[in-house]
C-alpha cells in the first residue's frame, strides 16, 4: 500500500504591494506558508494575517493556536481561490513599494543612447524611417504634408458646409478659404477659412489687413483641418419652414 501526498493547489496571492499566482502544498504548516510569503509580499511572517476566499463564500481566516504544526490541508483549498495577506503593522511601519518618489532614476545621456547599436533609434537609422528617411524632408515639411493629407481625408473643399469641432463648439459655416496664412504665427500648413452662419468669429475674412475671403464682421474664423467636420449641415438659426421658403 502506497501513500500519496495531496497535489499542489494554485492560489491567487493578494497583498497591498503584490498580486500573483502561487502553488501551495497542503502539507505545509501555516508558519511555513507565511515564511514563503514574506519575500513575495514584503510583509514579515510575524505581521501577516491570512484569509482564504473561495468563490462567493465568505473569507475563512487561515490561523491556528499552533501555526507551526497546523497544516494548510484543513482549510478549504481550491484552485485559484484568493489568499489575502494583510499587514498588521502600524501604517507608519509599512513599506509602500508602489511609492517611487524617493527612488533614484537613471536617465541615459542622449549622446550615449545615440551611440548604441541595439536601440530603437539605431533600428530607425538602419531602416531609414522617420527623420532618417532621405525623402522625408524637414520635420516642418512633414507636419505640413500631414495637414495637407488631413484636408484631403476629411473631404474639405471650398463651399463645403462644415461644423467646427469639438462638438462643444459646434458652430456651423461654409468653407471660404484653404491655404497658408503667413500672418498667423507658427506652422505654415493649410488653414481653413470658414464663414460662420452667425457673428461668433474673430474676423471678417482678413488677417492683419490682408483679405483672404469676404464675410460679415465677426463671421470669419481660421482653423486647422482637424477642427473641421464636413457634412450636410443646415444653416444655423434657420428652421425647416424657413428653408422651404428660401
Amino acid at each position: 500500500m502506497s501513500l500519496q501526498t495531496a497535489a499542489d493547489v494554485p492560489l491567487l496571492i493578494i497583498s497591498p504591494n503584490s498580486s500573483s499566482e502561487r502553488r501551495i502544498t497542503p502539507s505545509w504548516s501555516i508558519a511555513h506558508l507565511k515564511a514563503r510569503l514574506e519575500p513575495i509580499t514584503g510583509i514579515p511572517a510575524s505581521c501577516q494575517r491570512l484569509s482564504l476566499k473561495v468563490g462567493s463564500q465568505d473569507p475563512t481566516a487561515v490561523e491556528a493556536a499552533d501555526e507551526e504544526h497546523t497544516q494548510l490541508g484543513i482549510f478549504p483549498l481550491q484552485a485559484y481561490a484568493e489568499l489575502t495577506v494583510i499587514d498588521t503593522r502600524p501604517p507608519g511601519a509599512r513599506t509602500d513599494f508602489s511609492d517611487l518618489s524617493s527612488v533614484e532614476k537613471y536617465i541615459m545621456p542622449s549622446t550615449e543612447y545615440e551611440a548604441r547599436t541595439d536601440s530603437v533609434l539605431a533600428w530607425k537609422k538602419a531602416q531609414k524611417l522617420g527623420r532618417f528617411d532621405p525623402n522625408a524632408g524637414t520635420i516642418e515639411e512633414q507636419k505640413i504634408r500631414a495637414l495637407q493629407r488631413e484636408v484631403e481625408e476629411r473631404g474639405i473643399m471650398l463651399n463645403a458646409r462644415v461644423r467646427l469641432l469639438p462638438e462643444t463648439d459646434a458652430r456651423r459655416g461654409t468653407v471660404s478659404y484653404i491655404g497658408v496664412v503667413p500672418e498667423i504665427p507658427g506652422l505654415q500648413g493649410p488653414w481653413i477659412g470658414v464663414t460662420l452662419d452667425e457673428p461668433t468669429g474673430k474676423n471678417d475674412g482678413s488677417v492683419k489687413g490682408k483679405r483672404y475671403f469676404e464675410c460679415g464682421r465677426n463671421c470669419g474664423v481660421f482653423v486647422r483641418p482637424e477642427r473641421v467636420e464636413v457634412g450636410d449641415f443646415a444653416v444655423e438659426g434657420l428652421g425647416d419652414s424657413d428653408l422651404e421658403e428660401l
